[in-house]
């Protein structure tokens, strides 16, 4: 039975469930901004949600809240338009006003008002009364504090360590633009007419003693003055309360970074680096001791207790804290006994006899089935007493950091180094559980957790239940949609069958290069091979996408709904296309010759290009929902979270893009660019975790395999994902082909190489008569489903390639992308 503090947890959680059952809508200022921003006008807005205009207008000054299924959809238009028009400012009315400060010792002036505004000034090295106004009238005051001394107890911390286990969030050095981003709101500079005034610079000489006077100040009642005035500083004139003396924007205008949310740091952060010295990194530089004696026993006592303050959030109220991280450098393993390199090196895992193992037993610790690799996950079972205890290693002398994901030398990073560059993953996406395919995976049921407690009527007591609109159980995949190794294909065929397109769903990315007999004179005159490259194609393809979360159902002779995820036969090679186009319906590009599985994106597509869709049999999910929302909204906020550190902004014009990410080509940050090559693997593995294949020398197709016991283990979903992301690739190439009469002659994945008279993009890609880009079409830009430069080849290097019957898009950073992992 449980206690009384567990039921009351319980009954709280079932409450915030329901809470959060309402789909979450900014602030209804914002609602109006994100409408303008993208040019729509309400009565659009009206059309496409079948509502009044006068209904989206009480939406807007928040007389009134959607309600479902109207919100839901609502909801959704604002998310899409947030990621394209995304702001720096926090929603009105969320944070309080200080009064603005620049270089500010102990300055607290009165607040001034004229007509009813406040329109206090900004002191400049002053302690003496308010400044005077100049044109002052209904002048608002900036609002937050730059470069204050002595701010007050609410301004945002410098960068000083979070004494080990005060719970305090640490922050990391000043200037280094890495791990979690600020909780808070982000003070808005000051400004002169709209000017930042943050490096405005100050007068040569100070002013006179005497006060100045207020120019065409209307109604403005003068402030107090102070009862110690200045001795040597007067007061500095201001326009709109800031300094206008000397006042000089800076040369390049701010630009808004993108704040996402992530998982704020508790404790001393999720994670340690050892080096052998009896000394951990953690977060922001600091350094705790760590037990030297009695092994590895003592080392995962200590990584659960006070001293280490190890801790990692949950990112659900469902979900479980995470396992603190433990990091072995090379000195580590020799401090602990264990050896540099494993001499299994097919099954990457320490021999059970080994006397680290036996010390474990000994006391009582348990190895996961993957036993002692490279990721090993160490625990107790849990008790009532102790519950759960869990610790993860990452062995770096083992292979734990995949040069292909995390960058060629992050393991040999100085150990401070190495911590900020984990903690700053952890923080954003989920701290590391194995490779970053795994973690992917895990960070999918991190945020949809597939239970949560409920109370059972019958009994009056909280029971675990399913989390609505999760994957709880593992399930068998249609026929279609299993691997070759299956137990269900293999009741179903000899072990020798080759399985036809009507018998397997075949849903991969694109690897298509166009017949060189089909290249046109006009393209054969061009100079450049250009290729563009989708920014987290697979996970913009996720985002809001219907996917089954319970088995299949099967049908004959079913209707088409292509809102209802699965697989169905149909026969499309009745469809004629451009031959300068790949097919949309297969991964090789050539038309299909006869009936195959499709996903539902795939066919959907062929609907949408006006064909008649009549598919003979389907195995449907009748349970669905968007699984992977909350999986894509986290990976892409710490994409964009470290693209702008990286100095690439949403706000860039295109011509900047390009200039910033070919300088990003040559940054050597050695911390946030391992990140971000980690947070596009983890979107990549994580897909492909979706239908992990059998391991291992002692299988034999038809057993089953340890990842079938996953709910998580579901290839229909990622065949969904790969079916969406191929069909918006060519939904732009398609729109590009019809415009302007662009075709690629190679894609691979989200690469596509077109022929250009120029090296970059901008050579090729069309644009309206107003300037802008071609709506529908592909889009230069840093947030995902937007393009950026992959490189650019000579155009007898591109049709070299074609003669030889290899795929340019391959080869056109100058190596091979997809053998790199990219």
């Amino acid at each position: 039975m449980p206690n009384e503090q567990e039921s009351l947890f319980a009954a709280v959680d079932a409450l915030l469930e329901e809470a959060a059952a309402q789909d979450p809508l900014p602030h209804p200022d914002e609602r109006k901004r994100l409408r303008e921003a993208a040019g729509l006008s309400q009565d659009q807005i009206a059309k496409a949600l079948s509502v009044r205009r006068e209904t989206v207008t009480s939406w807007e000054t928040g007389r009134t809240a959607p309600r479902p299924p109207k919100r839901a959809a609502y909801a959704r238009l604002l998310e899409g338009l947030s990621t394209l028009h995304p702001v720096n400012a926090e929603a009105p009315g969320d944070t309080p006003t200080p009064a603005p400060s620049i270089n500010a010792v102990n300055a607290t002036p009165p607040p001034a008002t004229i007509n009813g505004v406040n329109a206090t000034p900004l002191a400049i090295n002053a302690t003496a009364a308010p400044a005077p106004t100049i044109n002052a009238v209904n002048a608002a005051a900036p609002t937050a504090p730059v470069n204050a001394v002595n701010a007050p107890a609410d301004a945002e911390p410098r960068a000083n360590p979070a004494a080990p286990g005060s719970g305090a969030e640490p922050r990391f050095r000043e200037g280094a633009g890495r791990g979690t981003a600020p909780q808070g709101p982000t003070p808005t500079p000051p400004t002169v007419n709209g000017v930042n005034a943050v490096n405005a610079e100050p007068p040569e000489a100070a002013l006179e003693a005497a006060p100045a006077p207020t120019v065409n100040a209307v109604n403005a009642e003068p402030s107090a003055a102070p009862a110690t005035p200045a001795p040597s500083a007067e007061p500095t004139p201001t326009v709109n309360g800031v300094n206008a003396v000397n006042a000089r924007p800076p040369a390049t205008p701010q630009r808004p970074r993108h704040r996402p949310h992530p998982t704020p740091l508790e404790g001393n952060g999720p994670l340690a680096v050892l080096t052998g010295t009896g000394q951990a990194h953690t977060t922001a530089g600091l350094v705790l001791d760590h037990p030297t004696t009695g092994g590895l026993p003592a080392l995962l006592t200590w990584a659960l207790g006070p001293d280490a303050g190890l801790r990692s959030p949950r990112l659900h109220r469902n979900g479980k804290d995470g396992d603190p991280l433990l990091v072995l450098t090379a000195p580590a393993l020799e401090l602990l006994g264990l050896p540099l390199a494993l001499e299994d090196r097919r099954g990457l895992r320490l021999p059970d006899n080994h006397p680290v193992i036996k010390q474990l037993t000994k006391a009582k610790w348990q190895l996961t089935r993957r036993g002692f690799g490279p990721w090993p996950r160490i625990y107790r079972p849990a008790t009532p007493s102790t519950g759960r205890q869990c610790v993860q290693l990452a062995i770096l002398p083992w292979g734990a950091l995949d040069p292909r994901a995390w960058g060629e030398g992050t393991p040999d990073l100085p150990a401070p180094e190495l911590a900020e560059l984990l903690t700053t993953y952890a923080s954003r996406v989920l701290t590391p559980r194995g490779s970053t395919a795994v973690t992917g995976l895990e960070l999918m049921t991190a945020l949809r957790p597939p239970t949560r407690a409920a109370r059972d009527e019958a009994t009056n007591t909280w029971v675990s239940a399913p989390v609505p609109g999760s994957l709880t159980r593992p399930v068998d995949p249609a026929p279609p949609e299993a691997p070759d190794e299956h137990p269900v294909v293999a009741a179903l065929y000899p072990r020798s069958h080759q399985r036809t397109p009507a018998e397997v769903l075949d849903e991969e990315a694109y690897d298509w290069i166009r017949d060189p007999e089909l290249l046109t004179d006009a393209e054969c005159t061009r100079t450049h091979a250009v290729g563009i490259d989708v920014n987290m194609a697979f996970a913009a393809a996720a985002n809001r996408l219907p996917v089954g979360l319970g088995p299949a159902t099967h049908r004959t002779g079913p209707r088409f709904d292509p809102k209802l995820p699965g697989c169905w036969l149909a026969d499309l090679s009745s469809i004629a296309l451009d031959p300068r186009l790949p097919s949309p319906f297969t991964p090789h590009g050539r038309p299909p010759t006869g009936p195959a599985w499709y996903a539902t994106p795939t066919l959907a597509y062929a609907q949408e290009l006006g064909h008649d869709v009549h598919p003979t049999e389907g195995w449907l999910r009748l349970d669905h929902g968007p699984y992977l929302d909350a999986w894509y909204t986290r990976l892409r906020d710490a994409y964009m979270a470290t693209m702008a550190d990286l100095g690439v902004t949403s706000t860039l014009p295109e011509p900047e893009f390009l200039t910033a990410m070919a300088e990003l080509q040559q940054h050597s940050d050695p911390v946030l660019k391992p990140v971000l090559s980690a947070i596009k693997s983890t979107v990549k593995g994580g897909i492909g975790k979706l239908r992990e294949r059998p391991q291992g020398a002692g299988y034999r197709p038809g057993e089953d395999w340890p990842a079938l016991e996953r709910p998580t283990w579901r290839p229909d979903i990622r065949a969904a994902v790969i079916s969406t992301a191929r069909v918006n690739m060519h939904r732009k190439m398609n729109k590009l082909a019809t415009a302007a009469g662009q075709y690629p002659i190679a894609v691979l994945s989200d690469c596509a190489v077109y022929l250009s008279d120029g090296p970059s993009p901008l050579d090729f890609l069309p644009r309206t008569p107003e300037g802008k880009p071609l709506p529908g079409g592909f889009r230069l830009g840093v947030s995902p489903g937007m393009v950026k430069h992959e490189g650019t080849q000579p155009l007898l290097w591109a049709v070299q390639m074609l003669d030889e019957n290899h795929n340019p898009a391959r080869h056109i950073k100058g190596h091979d992308a997809a053998a790199d992992g990219e």
